[in-house]
């Protein structure tokens, strides 16, 4: 027996929790610098990645409750620092660090997980230039998001108000932290989904808007969602983020990009006094027009007028003839009187009133005769239409189904309710319901269907003449 024989024996179990122990108490809180890989966003809202550097790796996990904290979405090859605390996983005796919060190392890291993330919008076209929508002339009501205190929007509700009186709804959001971008986001979808007749009006346009600042201070405008969701909103939109110099995503999916809040307030607006200038100018020019049309058709007027003859001229034969005509109607119309005067004395003299009154006697008589015949024919008629009932009912009774019911017969039903006529048509263990005339019971058929019996042969002696053509009906 050796000295080690003494020590002491571990399962394998209390060898992994014991270094667990050990590792927590060690590297209760830890903070790393390095380069993601292996990033994988888990179907329940965890994510797995590795944290490397020239010589080593480390595995890490960030919970679901701890993701949305984050300072930076994860992915590969962006360099972050990370805090958190080193733990291990005794079902594979590894060790990793479970990552409570993450940052980008430096700027650098920043811009280049911007520019891999332009790349990826413009590889889907959300940057190309027919994507962009004109802006509304004369807008009747502009949205802005930016926050209801500060500068900005008090710049841009004076530029406004001095160029174009409209109305200006204002959703407030904060413009810089953690959750910005979600804030910002949630309010170009909200514009986007209001109803064009609701209470809170549909702006024509939005401007999304901040004052300049940092990298730091502008990366929530640099989010992909956000930056999908300004693409895809159904309102125009101008991006008037920071200073000239200063460049976020949502520059580039946008419809206009302004250098600041008080230049984007000039470009969606037009200038009222500078409307109405120009629409006195076209109302003079319109006036001048018209007055020179008039003063052209005038002149073209006594021009025509000049070539024309005189109107006595023109009405001379026409004077003429009608005079003549005048002179002649008084014997015409003295003629005519006596003309028809003649025609109806020689007419007058045929007329007598006994031409009427035997007229009148014929048809009298003729109606008393059919008169006294109405009472007659009336009953006819009567009784001809009670006969055609009469047969009509017993034509109805003999055609009731449920008519030979009360004298013992039963009426067979499949399962659909369809008449059963042969038994041909049934199976063995179809149900059935048979119906008699006082109500109906439920049966299953049992035993397979009889051999159908063979036709039934007519010697030719006893057919009728004409049988071999079938019944018309």
């Amino acid at each position: 027996m050796t000295e080690d024989s003494n020590a002491q024996t571990y399962s394998v179990s209390d060898l992994a929790f014991a270094l667990k122990r050990t590792i927590e108490d060690a590297y209760g809180f830890v903070r790393l610098r390095g380069e993601l890989s292996k990033v994988t966003f888990h179907g329940n809202g965890h994510v797995y990645l590795d944290l490397k550097d020239e010589r080593a790796s480390i595995s890490g996990v960030i919970w679901k409750g701890s993701v949305r904290g984050l300072g930076v979405r994860p992915q590969t090859g962006l360099e972050v620092i990370v805090t958190g605390k080193v733990t291990t996983y005794p079902g594979r005796s590894q060790y990793q660090i479970t990552i409570e919060t993450m940052e980008p190392a430096g700027i650098g890291a920043l811009l280049a997980q911007l520019e891999r993330l332009k790349a990826k919008l413009a590889a889907e076209g959300l940057f190309e230039a027919a994507r962009k929508r004109a802006l509304p002339t004369l807008p009747a009501v502009i949205g802005v998001i930016t926050s209801p205190t500060g500068a900005v929007i008090r710049d841009i509700l004076h530029r406004i108000a001095a160029r174009w009186p409209c109305r200006v709804v204002v959703w407030p959001v904060v413009v810089q932290g953690d959750q910005a971008a979600a804030q910002v986001r949630a309010a170009v979808e909200g514009f986007g989904a209001l109803p064009a007749d609701g209470p809170i009006p549909r702006p024509d346009l939005i401007i999304v808007a901040r004052g300049g600042g940092s990298v730091e201070d502008l990366w929530p405008f640099n989010d992909e969602a956000l930056a999908r969701a300004v693409a895809a909103s159904p309102i125009p939109i101008v991006s008037a983020v920071g200073h000239e110099t200063d460049t976020t995503l949502i520059d580039f999916v946008s419809d206009r990009r302004a250098p600041t809040p008080t230049a984007a307030a000039e470009i969606v607006t037009p200038v009222f006094a500078d409307l109405a200038a120009t629409l006195a100018d076209y109302e003079r020019r319109m006036i001048q027009a018209g007055a020179r049309m008039v003063d052209l058709g005038t002149a073209r007027l006594a021009a025509a007028a000049g070539r024309l003859p005189r109107l006595q001229d023109l009405l001379a034969i026409a004077t003429q003839r009608l005079d003549l005509a005048s002179g002649r109607l008084g014997a015409a119309l003295t003629a005519n009187v006596a003309a028809h005067r003649q025609d109806l004395t020689a007419k007058s003299a045929s007329l007598r009133p006994r031409l009427l009154t035997g007229s009148i006697e014929v048809k009298a008589r003729t109606l008393d005769a059919l008169a006294g015949r109405l009472p007659t024919l009336a009953r006819r008629a009567l009784d001809q239409a009670s006969d055609r009932l009469t047969n009509l009912e017993k034509l109805r009774l003999s055609l009731n189904p449920d008519g030979p019911l009360s004298r013992g017969f039963a009426r067979v039903e499949d399962a659909g309710g369809h008449l059963v006529r042969s038994a041909g048509a049934l199976h063995n263990q179809d149900a059935v319901k048979l119906i008699f005339h006082d109500g109906d019971r439920a049966a299953v058929i049992d035993g397979a269907a009889p051999p159908p019996s063979p036709p039934r042969k007519v010697p030719s002696q006893n057919r009728a003449p004409g049988a071999e053509q079938g019944s018309l009906f």
